[in-house]
């Protein structure tokens, strides 16, 4: 399958920069990971990487009093999050930045929890399992939701949408194994519910497709790109038991 091209993201990024978050999460689901946080102190540093527009890292200024650098490569995406900073008064405790989540360009052992939803398979699970590591302090927390297969034999349309993003995409034990390989302890893990991909994700995304499909009602090209984002929500809500999103909490040793 061949690569995206320009006018695919520039359709991707009307789409996506206009939703609540960039993937499956919530403020309830948040919440119930850092239940599970062991030792985190009163006030917390915090590293969000690859934020997107930050939706869980609003969430994370609300469930802590603690400090936030949110980390996304993705300029506009930042832009937003920091309008989004100044309007409800949290300069002073967030700080978003455009930067790689492979060089952060924060110190090593910085960081008491370190959070990143549905954005550390893009470097390579491992390796950015490796790079949590060493950012956070002994002691310190991480909390990452992936995407993992539950079912060995998904249709081919889910099989091939999953190889275009994330070809190198396992199953929970592969995912525990790599933790417990990079120095974490396990604390807990459990699967986002089927609210968490819809509310703020694939139910404002249709909205929005449907938006920029009238935006741009004249043009062919256009309304086949957004026809196969389209495609993303229709097969979840098809066939969604063959997959999952997964937060796992885990401790560095």
């Amino acid at each position: 399958m061949s690569q995206p091209g320009p006018r695919f993201w520039q359709l991707f990024f009307e789409v996506y920069e206009h939703l609540p978050r960039q993937g499956p999460g919530s403020a309830a689901c948040a919440a119930r990971a850092l239940a599970l946080c062991r030792d985190l102190p009163e006030d917390p540093a915090i590293l969000d990487l690859g934020c997107g527009v930050g939706g869980q890292t609003l969430h994370l200024a609300e469930l802590t009093s603690g400090s936030i650098v949110a980390v996304d490569h993705h300029a506009p995406s930042i832009a937003r999050l920091r309008a989004a900073v100044a309007a409800r008064g949290l300069a002073h405790r967030v700080r978003p930045a455009v930067a790689d989540m492979a060089e952060a360009g924060q110190l090593p052992g910085s960081f008491d929890l370190v959070w990143s939803e549905g954005a550390l398979y893009s470097i390579g699970l491992r390796r950015a399992l490796a790079i949590c590591h060493d950012l956070l302090r002994p002691g310190g927390s991480l909390v990452f939701t992936d995407a993992v297969w539950r079912r060995a034999d998904p249709p081919p349309a889910v099989r091939a949408s999953f190889d275009l993003d994330y070809p190198s995409m396992g199953w929970l034990e592969d995912d525990l194994a790599a933790v417990l390989a990079c120095g974490f302890t396990l604390t807990g893990h459990f699967t986002l519910p089927d609210e968490a991909w819809w509310d703020d994700f694939y139910t404002p995304m249709e909205a929005r497709i449907a938006q920029v499909r009238a935006e741009h009602s004249a043009d062919p090209q256009a309304q086949d790109i957004l026809d196969q984002l389209a495609a993303e929500p229709d097969l979840h809500r098809r066939y969604s038991e063959f997959y999952a999103y997964e937060c796992f909490v885990a401790q560095r040793s």
